[in-house]
């Protein structure tokens, strides 16, 4: 599994780079998440530059794609010629976005009129598109998804995991990352967040019953 974490000039850390640590605990399955971005370097909201592992083409052919967020991102959204370049196929492609890359998602039409997640800040302007946005953290359809708040990026990383893996691979996942003493409960809550929207809940309730 070949993941393009589309990553922008103005870009949270949180967003991108939890996201990618979380779905690289697969690399030993041949998945790799790679920073995808327009230009060589892009330099973060906190002023940390780095260099791009991937180019923007990539998120074409990826067989995932997360897009983040950033302080930028309204500045991305009215460039045509940029979004022009983001080819993204949601009937082959697993797609999530964080925050205000829900903006994207919603220019880009990938969202339509189904119900999303994005940040606060973030939401009067994905309502203005004409989408409905969630009190909530995490939202899928099919095989997009979208998650508001800096730290719901677990939550899209687990989703992918488990849509693109299985739901072991998401939980042990998470289990690594998560705090000491906190561990099981974490799993269990972020579980009890994506599940519903794997068709997998009995799954996700027999695995915590067993870990």
């Amino acid at each position: 599994m070949q993941i393009a974490v589309l990553t922008f000039d103005g870009f949270n850390e949180l967003d991108s780079f939890v996201a990618a640590a979380i779905l690289n605990r697969m690399r030993a399955q041949g998945w790799a998440a790679h920073i995808t971005c327009p230009s060589e370097e892009v330099t973060s909201l906190n002023g940390v530059t780095v260099r791009r592992q991937r180019p923007l083409s990539f998120a074409a052919e990826a067989d995932a794609v997360i897009i983040g967020s950033g302080s930028k991102t309204r500045e991305i959204a009215a460039d045509a010629d940029l979004l022009a370049q983001l080819q993204l196929d949601p009937t082959r492609q697993l797609i999530g976005a964080q925050c205000s890359g829900t903006l994207l998602l919603a220019r880009l039409g990938l969202i339509g009129t189904l119900p999303a997640c994005t940040d606060l800040t973030t939401k009067p302007w994905v309502i203005e598109t004409g989408v409905e946005v969630l009190d909530a953290p995490f939202v899928a359809h099919g095989n997009v998804a979208t998650a508001g708040g800096c730290l719901a990026s677990q939550y899209l990383a687990a989703w992918m995991l488990a849509r693109g893996g299985s739901l072991a691979a998401a939980c042990e996942a998470i289990h690594y990352v998560a705090p000491v003493g906190e561990k099981e409960a974490t799993v269990a809550r972020v579980l009890g967040v994506i599940a519903p929207f794997l068709g997998e809940a009995h799954t996700a309730e027999s695995y915590l019953v067993n870990a």
